[in-house]
């Protein structure tokens, strides 16, 4: 039996440890006046990790006050970002891995494999590929984790789009961390570009055929919630293995 263990950091950070491999997801770090959530730890007590992926340049995902900490802490590490982000990460060039939509990185014996998001820089250039740039060059990624025995999803911040469905029946993720915070009007208005829903996340997972469903970026910001009973309630009518985590609490998902 194979698994990893997963230990929710709050928002859509995550930390990843596989059997040979520990991975920061979006490591959201730095005392910033609105979270609701603390920090779980200091970015110089990040220590022991192989890699640290970024999925794209908001502060909650992209904390460039906490990079060069948690790059000291873990002197190993390589920071995966998407491929025209690789300039806006402060850390060494050298440990900086650009990624594109398709691609794979092989790192601390994982398979990183790189998945398209449909997010903004901003609601006027959502919902969107490249952002504001409007370039064409993919700036916002999901990542799979694959170590051989398990794969993990992250969706990073995404809506449904036409093909994401394909994309990730091809990489088999038998476990997906999904946004359920949504998005409206009123929070568009106030420059928060929003994310899959409650059903729309319940309804990628099963489209996929995951194993297990996991909720997040939903506790953050008191502007910007999303209701994990109602995706629970939602899966649970679908038959969808769902698991709502306690922050900074890790549980182990366990394959076969």
């Amino acid at each position: 039996m194979t698994g990893v263990e997963l230990r929710w950091l709050g928002q859509p950070s995550f930390a990843l440890v596989f059997a040979g491999a520990k991975v920061l997801v979006d490591p959201f770090l730095s005392s910033y006046a609105d979270r609701l959530v603390p920090p779980p730890f200091a970015p110089e007590e990040a220590v022991g990790f192989d890699v640290v992926a970024i999925t794209h340049d908001h502060l909650d995902h992209l904390d460039r006050e906490s990079l060069p900490g948690i790059a000291e802490a873990s002197p190993a590490a390589h920071f995966l970002v998407p491929a025209p982000l690789v300039d806006r990460v402060p850390v060494p060039a050298g440990r900086v891995v650009g990624i594109r939509p398709g691609e794979t990185a092989e790192v601390a014996g994982l398979r990183v494999h790189g998945v398209r998001a449909l997010h903004g820089d901003l609601p006027a250039d959502a919902y969107s590929f490249d952002g504001a740039a409007g370039d064409g060059l993919c700036r916002f990624l999901g990542y799979v984790f694959d170590d051989g025995n398990v794969r993990v999803y992250h969706s990073g911040d995404t809506i449904s789009f036409d093909g994401l469905v394909e994309d990730l029946r091809r990489l088999a993720p038998d476990v997906a961390l999904l946004p359920i915070n949504g998005r409206d009007a009123e929070r568009e208005a106030i420059e928060i570009v929003g994310n899959l829903d409650e059903e729309e996340a319940v309804e990628l997972a099963a489209a996929v055929g995951v194993d297990l469903f996991v909720p997040m970026h939903w506790d953050m910001f008191a502007a910007n919630p999303g209701s994990p009973g109602r995706a629970v309630e939602l899966a649970c009518e679908r038959g969808i293995a769902v698991l709502v985590p306690v922050h900074d609490r890790p549980f182990r998902y366990l394959r076969g």
